[in-house]
């Protein structure tokens, strides 16, 4: 049976994903913030529930090393993070900080954690959650762009170094998911000159007919769970039809053309 250890799996993608696993079969270390109160998750046989604050770096280790004292892990599924939107004149350092060290550097901290356990036994994968924001910019989120664009590349650069050791790197990159993700996990920025614009932008952005091209965190999931299996020699996973929408707008008609549509879309 093999063992995927995930993080951010209170809500959304990444509880969605720690059933889907655990369905299939494989043991799961669901890690969150406060597994105390989780109620759906502890129910399932074999689902592990570990309390982990990614920008925590002691807890990470600690975690890491009691994880592996008990478990063969297999995969790992970068999936915890959250959105930062509003004008980056208003965004303050701690907001920015908080956002780069949760989205990016608390990524890091737990793949450095399982590489030397990866690395020895020549065998094993990481995932990360990114975004279609990590290949494609909107207006009024620019620190949440530049935490995904960070990853894909880091992502990318690293699946290099890893190959000769076996070890295999992807991301997902999902479009809109219908959860609470713009409520619970969303962080704004404000500044009176931009209050306005914001307003325009996002009437766009929480338009139901927007939203109802968004996939379900289920969705999302398969996509991880494909990732995690099809044996492909592919990093990259776009998710979700207006996703894969967008990704190809951008490559078909180049940055400046794409600038134009997104400029038609939330500016004019």
């Amino acid at each position: 049976m093999k063992t995927i250890f995930i993080t951010g799996t209170s809500t959304g993608l990444g509880k969605a994903a720690a059933k889907l696993f655990a369905d299939k079969g494989w043991n799961v270390i669901a890690t969150m913030r406060k597994p105390e109160n989780e109620t759906e998750l502890s129910q399932i046989s074999n689902v592990k529930l570990m309390a982990l604050d990614v920008t925590d770096k002691e807890q990470v280790q600690k975690v890491v090393s009691d994880v592996l004292a008990a478990h063969d892990v297999d995969l790992v599924f970068n999936n915890a993070g959250y959105g930062l939107a509003g004008p980056f004149e208003g965004a303050d350092e701690d907001q920015i900080f908080r956002n780069i060290n949760t989205n990016v550097l608390g990524v890091m901290r737990v793949t450095q954690a399982f590489l030397p356990h990866f690395r020895e036994k020549r065998k094993g994968m990481f995932i990360s959650t990114t975004s279609i924001g990590g290949s494609v910019a909107f207006p009024m989120n620019s620190v949440y762009h530049a935490t995904k664009f960070a990853l894909e590349g880091w992502s990318e650069s690293l699946a290099y170094e890893l190959a000769p050791f076996g070890i295999t790197v992807k991301t997902v990159a999902p479009g809109g998911i219908t959860t609470d993700f713009a409520g619970r996990s969303l962080d704004l920025s404000k500044h009176e000159a931009y209050d306005e614009i914001f307003a325009k932008i996002y009437s766009v952005f929480s338009n139901p007919e927007r939203r109802a091209s968004y996939s379900s965190a289920e969705q999302i999931a398969e996509v991880v769970y494909e990732a995690a299996t099809d044996g492909k020699d592919q990093m990259k996973y776009i998710a979700g039809n207006d996703a894969k929408d967008l990704f190809s707008l951008r490559n078909s008609v180049g940055q400046d053309d794409f600038r134009k549509e997104v400029k038609k879309i939330f500016l004019d």
